[in-house]
């Protein structure tokens, strides 16, 4: 069933000619609860996003404000309505996605490991939830994931480098294209000893992993995944664990490589093996190294960037995909880092 545009019209005795009318009408009011959200919070994140005014009359929602808002609004509206007609939920980050890049297209389908939707989207499945790439630069990491064995994402917190590799990592994972996830860090102090905590090695380094855990949780259910590490499948294990080792077939991520050293770094990357693939994310502005130890990422960066087949991906403030002051926040204290 097809979305019907009554309009545009002509501007009215109570419109200027900046503030236009457009008017959508949607065939099935039963969907309409899914696109308007509880209490209209749906139309509200459009509006608030979009400056422009959304209301409703039955099946119809007029939108007013200036042209190019509305043109959008309505874009956004009628790719929610969509994704409601495919059963799909609509949450806040969809919405906010389809305003930073609604109606984008992928340019082709780069691999036969990735599932396409209509209207251009990079669906990445895992078992527990399908992942969305919600900006420009995220849907190109995704891509150069796929596309690459080695990738670096690069940029602030809450930007998705870590969460969208491991997903990655499951949707190859289930599709049988590596045998195993291995996740690492460098398991760097941040003001506090890992000597000062409490309980054994794994004990103290446990904490540092935390945000890997938490992802894999997001895609595999809590029985799978306790299996898959008890059989040592998906390994989730400090920088250090890795050297002597060479990672065949497997999945890999290092995150928070800003932490790590140059020799680190080196080691790390010369630890890919045949049929792997080699993701490192990190943020320049959040060395916790020595003062005076120059971080492996930069390294990496500054030796690598020539070279055909290893993608480099970046992300700004614009890409945080968190609460929208975490934008604010970076922006803040990028404007007052000398450095820049």
């Amino acid at each position: 069933m097809s979305i019907r545009v009554l309009s545009p019209t002509a501007p009215t005795e109570h419109e200027t000619a900046e503030m236009l009318e457009t008017r959508l009408e949607f065939p099935d009011n039963r969907l309409l609860i899914d696109l308007f959200g509880e209490y209209n919070r749906n139309l509200a994140q459009v509006e608030q996003a979009l400056g422009v005014q959304i209301m409703h009359q039955g099946n119809q929602l007029a939108v007013f404000g200036e042209a190019d808002a509305i043109a959008k609004a309505a874009e956004v509206l009628q790719a929610l309505y969509t994704r409601a007609e495919a059963g799909r939920e609509i949450t806040p980050g969809d919405i906010d996605a389809e305003i930073r890049m609604g109606g984008a297209e992928t340019g082709g389908r780069p691999t036969d490991q990735m599932e396409l939707f209509q209207g251009g989207r990079i669906d990445i499945k895992t078992r527990k939830k399908t992942v969305e790439p919600r900006t420009e630069a995220q849907k190109a990491y995704v891509r150069a994931l796929f596309e690459n064995e080695l990738a670096f994402g690069i940029g602030p917190a809450g930007t998705g480098k870590t969460y969208l590799a491991v997903a990655v990592g499951v949707n190859m994972f289930i599709g049988g294209h590596v045998d195993k996830i291995i996740l690492s860090r460098p398991a760097v102090e941040a003001g506090e000893r890992l000597g000062f905590l409490p309980g054994d090695m794994k004990d103290k380094v446990d904490p540092y992993m935390q945000p890997l855990y938490d992802a894999l949780n997001d895609f595999l259910p809590g029985k799978q995944l306790g299996k898959l590490m008890e059989e040592k499948r998906i390994e989730i294990a400090p920088l250090a664990f890795m050297r002597g080792r060479t990672l065949a077939n497997a999945f890999v991520v290092l995150d928070e490589a800003q932490n790590a050293t140059q020799m680190q770094m080196k080691m790390f990357l010369t630890r890919l093996g045949e049929g792997s693939r080699m993701v490192i994310t990190g943020d320049r502005s959040q060395v916790d190294l020595p003062r005076g130890v120059t971080s492996g990422l930069r390294d990496a960066e500054r030796l690598l960037k020539g070279v055909d087949s290893i993608a480099f991906n970046y992300f700004t403030s614009k890409d945080v995909v968190r609460h929208p002051l975490v934008a604010k926040i970076i922006e803040a204290y990028d404007a007052d880092d000398p450095a820049k």
